[in-house]
Parts: C-alpha cells; structure tokens; sequence
C-alpha cells in the first residue's frame, strides 16, 4: 500500500506523523511511505491538501474533513487525550487495511 506523507515547512507537526509512519512502515512491509511537500497556495488547491500533516492511503485522505478550507495550514486531529498536531500512532495503524 502506498501512504503519502503530506506537509508544509511551517508546520512541524508533520515530523511527529513521519516518525510514526516510519514505525509502522518498519512494522508492515507492504508499506510504501513516501513525503509531499506542498509549496504554494496555489499547489496545496491543485492537490486539495487541507493542512498539515494530511496522510494520503492509496491516495485517499484517511482522516479527511470537509470543514477545513484547502490551504497552507496546520491540520489538527481528535485524539483520545484532546486535539493534537498529528494522529495517534493507534489512529493511523486503525485506518491501516489489513495485511
């Protein structure tokens, strides 16, 4: 499966959600995790990228919510402990499809 790391420099949430795809990356070896970085406005409506960290699975956005506004932002995630720069390792490995 393919899992798209997608980011932007001013946000550095999204190093938090690379060290945890790199760990379930070294779990799963079907895994292929590769990193976008998103530039520009106008590059982030092209790719519909709604903030940063976004993780793309096979292309889709698994945590997508329609409510944010396509643009260079950070993304905030619901968590058990409250909201948080990036997903949980457990919320991740979740929207994982089985091996």
């Amino acid at each position: 499966m393919d899992i798209t790391l997608q980011y932007f420099d001013g946000c550095p949430n999204w190093k938090i959600a690379d060290e945890r795809l790199m760990l379930l990356a070294a779990e799963r070896l079907d895994i292929a995790l590769t990193r976008q970085r998103v530039d520009t406005v106008e590059e982030a409506e092209r790719v519909g990228f709604r903030g940063s960290p976004s993780i793309l699975i096979d292309g889709v956005d698994v945590f997508a919510n329609a409510s944010p506004p396509v643009g260079l932002a950070c993304r905030r995630y619901m968590t058990d402990d409250g909201p948080a720069g990036a997903p949980t390792i457990e919320q991740i490995r979740a929207a994982l499809p089985s091996s």
